[in-house]
């Protein structure tokens, strides 16, 4: 494999949620007179957060011989052209005035840095994958050396 991450969401977020089910607790503890009952809503709720944040922060980023897999999506390389590795601001343009509507997105909001995949598959609309990346210089360099061997006749 010549790349894998997953794109997990930051600590600052798991502070935030256990914040907000602690308010959530503070609140029912108030209006519901059995702290059991509290305790055991606020316990479900704190899991439903838990299950969002496992779930938002599970999508996997892989390139290995043969494909690239973002989340549930995967192109075989003989289909992927020039990958750019964006930082924010170019990442922020590509993705808002400069966007191109048929373009395959897969942004978090707590990665600023992206890189732009060029797809070069005749029989897709997409022209480029826009993909969040901790670190976009090393899925680039992955997904360019890759995508510059020969096709073997997958195109």
């Amino acid at each position: 494999m010549q790349y894998a991450e997953r794109l997990t969401v930051p600590l600052r977020w798991w502070v935030q949620g256990t914040m907000l089910v602690a308010s959530f607790w503070f609140a029912i503890a108030v209006a519901v007179p059995s702290v059991l009952a509290a305790a055991l809503v606020s316990a479900g709720f704190g899991a439903l957060v838990a299950f969002g944040f496992l779930a938002y922060g599970g999508t996997r980023i892989t390139v290995d011989e043969h494909e690239l897999r973002v989340g549930k999506a995967h192109i075989e390389l003989g289909y992927v052209g020039h990958c750019q590795a964006l930082d924010q601001e170019s990442t922020r343009r590509v993705a808002g005035v400069d966007a191109d509507a048929r373009a395959h997105l897969v942004l978090r909001p707590y990665l600023k840095r992206s890189v732009r995949v060029t797809i070069e598959d005749r029989n897709d609309p997409t022209p480029y994958w826009l993909v969040s990346t901790r670190h976009p210089d090393r899925l680039a360099a992955a997904l360019n050396e890759v995508s510059s061997r020969p096709a073997n006749g997958v195109l």
